[in-house]
């Protein structure tokens, strides 16, 4: 979970006006670049921000867990966003696995361009737009559970029950869709690349072969979320790293992978202070009438 919606909660639990400001300043941002990464539209996410903070007012002065806040806010958010974009929101399609692993080709090129370097790093301006763009490109259901498990960073209990699916369920959307992310974010910058040279060599035959891959290196691509995230039971975990140790061409997929999945969770698409000000000072406003109100009752 974001540390923002533990700050905000402690903050909320004060009466100074600064504070309770700040608070609704941090829900903002979270509302707002969660609604964008979602949709992608600036005006809907905009109208999402400013209809989810006001119904949220009253639920605020009793919320007190991070975590139910975590589950209210994003399920009345992601419920907004679906109603704002109509069917184009909910429509999906079936992503095989098959799709998504990468052919004897693309391997080729991995190991080509796999060098060492440092693990952590800020992303560029033009990667955050490339992976913006990616993150979009992902069928509604997929890009929902990768936006909150990696980006909004839930756990798959708290994605599962703002979703209403089984947390198995999830953890096999969120492979997919990290698979996914990463094929796009390629796509994307492989046609910067043409894009940039000069000259370009004629493009190799680039075919799927994937089913000729060794049964070993399917394995492991299709329980690789899982082994990432350390969700392995140990001997499986102690095959797949003897499988890794000896095959280079999955070394280089998963640093790939990592990568695409680094470069997600790094990306923030905050709300200007213009459009958020004057929103936040009629919030905090009507939050201290609400607890005002609240005080008097129970006098």
């Amino acid at each position: 979970m974001r540390p923002e919606l533990s700050q905000a909660i402690g903050l909320l639990r004060g009466d100074s006006p600064q504070d309770i400001e700040k608070a609704i300043g941090l829900l903002q941002n979270t509302v707002y670049s969660f609604s964008m990464k979602v949709c992608g539209h600036r005006e809907d996410a905009e109208d999402t921000m400013q209809e989810v903070l006001y119904r949220s007012l009253e639920h605020l002065l009793r919320i007190e867990d991070p975590s139910a806040l975590a589950v209210w806010l994003y399920t009345v958010t992601r419920n907004r966003c679906w109603r704002m974009r109509g069917k184009s929101a909910t429509a999906s399609r079936h992503v095989s696995l098959d799709e998504l692993m990468p052919d004897d080709a693309e391997l080729g090129r991995l190991l080509a361009d796999s060098r060492p370097g440092p693990e952590k790093r800020a992303i560029s301006a033009q990667e955050q737009r490339l992976i913006e763009q990616a993150v979009l490109r992902l069928p509604p259901q997929l890009r929902m559970v990768l936006v909150l498990h990696d980006m909004e960073e839930l756990d798959t209990e708290e994605v599962a029950q703002i979703l209403s699916l089984k947390s198995g369920t999830v953890r096999v959307r969120l492979h997919r869709a990290r698979l996914l992310l990463r094929k796009e974010y390629g796509s994307l910058t492989a046609a910067v690349k043409k894009k940039r040279a000069v000259t370009r060599k004629p493009a190799r035959n680039t075919h799927s072969t994937s089913a000729r891959r060794p049964m070993g290196c399917r394995d492991l691509f299709g329980n690789l979320s899982e082994y990432l995230d350390g969700r392995i039971e140990t001997l499986k975990c102690e095959q797949m790293d003897a499988h890794i140790e000896a095959c280079p061409a999955c070394v280089a997929f998963i640093q790939d992978l990592r990568a695409a999945i680094d470069r997600c969770r790094s990306l923030e698409v905050p709300c200007s202070a213009a459009t958020t000000r004057r929103l936040r000072t009629l919030l905090t406003r009507e939050y201290l009438r609400l607890l005002k109100s609240e005080h008097a009752k129970n006098i």
